[in-house]
């Protein structure tokens, strides 16, 4: 029985990965007989001194579009705003926005990207986190995908850097569960907000589209806008989508393996580890990716052949929707091969986040506990 059901949870990602995987494509290619779209490039920064001039070069090399890149500096107790002007002083479709003191019940972002919004000058808005790097083409890109598909909201999840051995153990499973337990074909013919997924680093969107979702006011007090800005957008009766952004952007999130955790326990409670999502998660994630291996060798000692065969097959399930991931997205493979162990270690952060908010303790981020 125990075999039987390791094999229906890791057969459960498996074969939704390898039917995503046909559906989560690259954005399309622009053809040539369209105007320049004008964009206004979104950047809300704090502390992003060593991130936002690469950032900033990246948006304002984009080819077939029409940009202003505007930065907010967040109160910054580093040299962002220098830096910034420092680029402005080479190229005037920069322009920095001091941020104002953030009120209470916001979160730091959501507000300084409301702010970005209300000083945008384009019809067109990409929210840009300060350490993700476009591709020359990757606006472009992403305007033509979005001009194919009709959608309000899209959100393509960049190709992820990692160097530590935590990033490429525990980053890729971002890909894991998006495409693990989304049912993209599903979520595209509807609006109903359980479908909402996205990355927080890089959206695109329509000011008019924006404004009738609510703008980031809708979702002010989250820490979690690549979850709850689709959310908003479709509880507004707006589309939202996602696509494959390996050659549309990159960005290395986290630089240490204290930055991993803490990134990760930081909005854990708005996704996973919601008290309403977290047992079932734990039971499909444990199940499908470290039950198989735990019941090999008991499969082994009792002599089933049938056990035998059906566990096996269940560990060749949990390594192949990591391993199609890790070769499609180009991540590492030491993380791939140690899958069981990532899924344990995520499972583990996911409950110490639930467990912290019972206490009543958040983590801080950029120097911040905001939000409550």
């Amino acid at each position: 029985m125990i075999a039987v059901i390791a094999f229906l949870l890791a057969a459960l990602p498996a074969l939704m990965v390898l039917r995503n995987l046909a559906l989560f494509l690259p954005p399309a290619q622009p053809s040539g007989d369209q105007p320049k779209p004008r964009i206004s490039v979104l950047i809300p920064a704090r502390d992003e001194a060593a991130t936002i001039s690469q950032c900033m070069n990246a948006a304002l090399r984009s080819e077939g579009v029409e940009v202003e890149v505007v930065v907010l500096d967040d109160h910054s107790s580093d040299a962002t705003a220098d830096v910034v002007q420092a680029v402005r002083g080479r190229d005037t479709r920069v322009r920095l926005v001091q941020g104002k003191p953030l009120p209470e019940g916001w979160n730091g972002k959501q507000h300084a990207c409301w702010q970005l919004a209300a000083t945008a000058q384009y019809p067109l808005l990409v929210f840009l986190d300060a350490d993700v790097r476009l591709a020359s083409d990757g606006l472009a890109r992403l305007v033509a995908e979005m001009r194919r598909t009709g959608v309000d909201l899209l959100s393509p999840f960049p190709h992820q850097e990692t160097q530590t051995w935590l990033e490429r153990l525990l980053i890729p499973m971002m890909h894991y569960i998006l495409l693990g337990f989304l049912p993209i074909e599903r979520m595209r013919r509807s609006t109903h907000p359980a479908y909402a997924a996205g990355c927080g680093q890089l959206f695109l969107t329509s000011q008019r589209a924006y404004d009738r979702a609510g703008s980031h006011a809708a979702i002010r007090r989250t820490r979690h806008d690549g979850l709850m800005l689709p959310k908003a957008y479709r509880r507004a009766g707006l589309s939202t989508d996602v696509c494959d952004g390996t050659h549309v952007a990159s960005c290395r999130m986290y630089h240490s393996a204290s930055e991993v955790i803490r990134g990760l326990l930081k909005n854990a409670t708005e996704g996973i580890a919601h008290p309403a999502r977290i047992v079932p998660f734990t039971l499909l994630l444990i199940g499908g990716s470290v039950l198989p291996f735990v019941w090999l060798p008991v499969a082994v000692v009792s002599g089933s052949a049938t056990a035998i065969l059906l566990t096996g097959a269940a560990c060749l399930l949990a390594y192949l929707p990591r391993w199609r991931c890790a070769v499609r997205f180009s991540q590492s493979k030491l993380g791939a091969a140690l899958h069981p162990i990532a899924v344990l270690l995520f499972v583990a952060l996911q409950w110490q986040a639930l467990v912290q908010q019972c206490f009543g303790k958040r983590v801080a981020w950029k120097g911040r506990i905001d939000a409550t």
